[in-house]
């Protein structure tokens, strides 16, 4: 299977936006925050054309009480994932039988939690950096591949390279 790259689209941020509302409607007095991650929330970068959000609680244990919730705004729950995972809870919406959305259920301030704010700000603020994952993605959506989880695999090198890059960025900066 290929995996279809698109250049940026500014839409991206009122789609996240329109979730977030719809999301934070369907939880209620649960607090929650709600971060866009993932390359659509990174001005400028191509991306697959699917909104990745993440629910950050303050107390994981509500998460299974939420599932419901979520699932009730249109959303398959994966719950084979939670055997490889099990402080993330995963979601995938489709339309016309194409993802449109997906959404991990974390606990904020967790490795996970950090690791992909991190990654997203520091790709937010470094625009070198964008051009060359843009080139790899770009890269590797020429290729064939099994499953999306191959080439989510491919990019893991240089993934870690900048969150190693980014880790480093910020302890100097803290000083």
């Amino acid at each position: 299977m290929k995996v279809s790259i698109v250049e940026y689209r500014p839409e991206w941020r009122t789609m996240f936006e329109n979730e977030k509302r719809t999301i934070q409607t369907a939880l209620g007095e649960v607090s929650a925050q709600i971060e866009h991650i993932g390359s659509t929330a990174v001005v400028g970068l191509a991306a697959k054309p699917i909104i990745d959000l993440m629910i950050g609680l303050g107390d994981f244990s509500i998460a299974d009480y939420l599932v419901p919730k979520i699932e009730a705004l249109g959303y398959e729950y994966i719950q084979k994932y939670e055997a490889v995972m099990p402080f993330r809870r995963f979601f995938i919406k489709e339309q016309m039988g194409l993802r449109t959305h997906q959404i991990h259920m974390v606990e904020i301030g967790t490795e996970f939690w950090d690791r992909l704010i991190l990654f997203r700000d520091y790709l937010r603020q470094n625009a070198d950096v964008v051009a060359r994952y843009a080139s790899l993605k770009r890269e590797l959506a020429e290729r064939e591949w099994n499953d999306v989880n191959e080439y989510a695999d491919a990019k893991t090198e240089f993934v870690r390279e900048i969150e190693n890059e980014a880790r480093s960025r910020v302890a100097e900066e803290k000083g």
